[in-house]
């Protein structure tokens, strides 16, 4: 790699993910600023990467998965699970089967009470809502305008409806939407009846 520009970086990034492209979008807005991202993987240019059913093809996959496994769990009769994580730039927002989820906000909190001030969900909410493009909610959970495309699903298949119902059964409650810091319960990314 060549660079004209002989002026040492003042932001090294490590890991060009969902959160380092977006650190690095953000600080090298400030055209002073000189910002390097570093990504172990490889570009995002595998087409599978830009289809919406293609997860299935670049999960496990070595060229944009790291291929981890979990250690053998009890709970699981001693098997393990592959744990997915993208090896490309992008990150595993790459290889995620588009599915956009902030998680629950206890976690956040917990984070926070462990000693790391800015990092409950108060705090960090404004920053999801930042970088948010939501396509359909206008409500005080999601915004407009942002880096990130939100957009609700727009299949619908009878086995998520037969799934849905038998958690329904279960007396799993319904979810209208998975963004606003508690993802227990059953729904789909549109709400509990979809779209």
């Amino acid at each position: 790699m060549t660079d004209s520009d002989s002026r040492p970086y003042d932001y090294v990034i490590v890991g060009a993910g969902t959160a380092g492209c977006l650190l690095a979008n953000r600080l090298s807005a400030e055209p002073s600023l000189r910002v390097l991202l570093l990504e172990a993987g490889g570009r995002d240019n595998y087409l599978w990467i830009h289809i919406p059913v293609g997860y299935l093809f670049t999960m496990n996959n070595p060229r944009t998965d790291w291929c981890f496994r979990t250690e053998p769990e009890k709970g699981l009769n001693g098997r393990w699970l592959n744990y997915p994580r993208g090896r490309v730039l992008g990150g595993s927002s790459s290889i995620n089967g588009m599915i956009y989820m902030r998680g629950q906000a206890a976690d956040y909190d917990h984070w926070r009470d462990l000693g790391n001030p800015g990092w409950g969900w108060d705090d960090v909410l404004p920053e999801f809502l930042k970088h948010e493009d939501h396509g359909v909610l206008r409500d005080e959970w999601h915004r407009q305008g942002g880096e990130w495309r939100v957009e609700h699903q727009r299949l619908r298949w009878d086995v998520l409806d037969v799934f849905r119902a038998a958690a329904a059964e279960a007396g799993i409650p319904p979810v209208e939407d998975f963004n606003r810091g508690d993802n227990e319960g059953r729904g789909t990314a549109a709400g509990e009846g979809g779209r």
